[in-house]
């Protein structure tokens, strides 16, 4: 039987191209509830991002609500089991994470916030303390009571540098101000938020934002009629008079890119810390109730962390207890922020140990 050369030739490109055509399978890991606002379904967005761009050259599949540290393994094991790719979106998964990535070597693993790192392990994080430094520019401007309270969960590096760089913008702009905080010591825990941000409230604070995986915070700001800044995902829905700002994550673009180089075949395990200038953390629904000029401040101050003309965490900066850790014309370095566990000046409150 005689084969024409156009089939052969169109047999012989199927051939070569199965790689391409593959269906590319990803699993996402979440800390907290994937439909819910907040920093899990910041990455639930990301996650439906992909299946927007790439359609059926993607398949997803997400867990919710999975407990962080060795509790974590048998859920990841599955998963990767069952994908080419893992992003477990805690720090809390590192371990487990680096430990299977060991025992998965054919599985790309994506840990986010992590520091480990190797041939199929990969981390990534946003450097949220960006906006947050403008958010605290906001909250420092519009304050009456020079009392500003934070609701934080873990006393991670993550959370501290936070927590400092809001602290940094709001005494930029009002350094009477301080910002207070108190712990919930869990991601997700949203009656334990609603009553740390009832005692910042009895305590005199009338502008709330926090680092929680819920919008309990903003809620009791709306309650209370007190300006509230959220964090991970736009919260208007819950406090449509009141929320002035939030800052939140596009991480579909990094998602994007992730999926784009497993189906290049150029995928490698590396750490990518991602900021204003790359689109991926950001400061979104300012409100018109913040002042004409401060809303051009912030803006201003935006324009020149977008072009790196502008640190955060340059000198001079003063810890809580006065005594100066950055010298001016001095700035911190990567490694010096991804281990900070100290307060800059302006920040009231214990620190607890993680």
């Amino acid at each position: 039987m005689r084969v024409s050369t156009m089939n052969l030739f169109c047999a012989f490109l199927l051939f070569l191209t199965p790689a391409a055509q593959a269906q590319i399978r990803a699993a996402f890991v979440y800390v907290g509830p994937a439909k819910e606002v907040g920093w899990s379904h910041s990455h639930d967005e990301g996650r439906q991002y992909l299946e927007k761009v790439f359609g059926t050259d993607v398949k997803t599949q997400y867990v919710e609500f999975v407990q962080e540290g060795r509790a974590s393994a048998e859920t990841i094991r599955k998963l990767a089991a069952e994908n080419d790719i893992v992003f477990t979106t805690s720090q809390g998964y590192m371990v487990t994470t680096a430990r299977l990535a060991r025992e998965f070597p054919a599985v790309k693993f994506d840990n986010a916030t992590g520091l480990r790192l190797s041939e199929n392990l990969g981390s990534y994080a946003a450097r949220a303390y960006e906006p947050r430094y403008l958010s605290g520019m906001i909250a420092g401007a519009m304050t009456r009571s020079n009392r500003i309270g934070f609701v934080a969960a873990h006393a991670i590096p993550e959370v501290i540098r936070g927590i400092n760089a809001f602290t940094l913008g709001v005494r930029r702009v009002n350094p009477q101000a301080v910002v207070e905080v108190k712990w919930t010591k869990q991601w997700y825990a949203p009656e334990k938020a609603a009553e740390q941000a009832r005692e910042l409230l009895k305590g005199g604070a009338d502008v709330l934002t926090h680092h929680t995986d819920s919008p309990a915070v903003v809620k009791e700001a709306e309650a209370a009629g007190v300006f509230a800044i959220s964090f991970h995902s736009d919260m208007s829905e819950f406090a449509p008079k009141t929320q002035v700002a939030s800052v939140g994550y596009d991480w579909g673009k990094y998602y994007a890119t992730q999926i784009q180089a497993l189906k290049d075949g150029n995928w490698s395990g590396k750490r990518l810390w991602l900021g204003m200038s790359d689109h991926i953390a950001q400061l979104n629904n300012i409100s018109d109730q913040i002042p004409a000029a401060v809303r051009e401040q912030v803006l201003q101050v935006e324009q020149q962390i977008e072009n790196k003309t502008f640190i955060v965490f340059s000198g001079p900066i003063l810890n809580s207890r006065g005594r100066p850790l950055v010298r001016e014309g001095e700035s911190l370095s990567d490694e010096e922020l991804q281990r900070m566990n100290w307060y800059v000046d302006g920040v009231v409150g214990e620190m607890p140990s993680f």
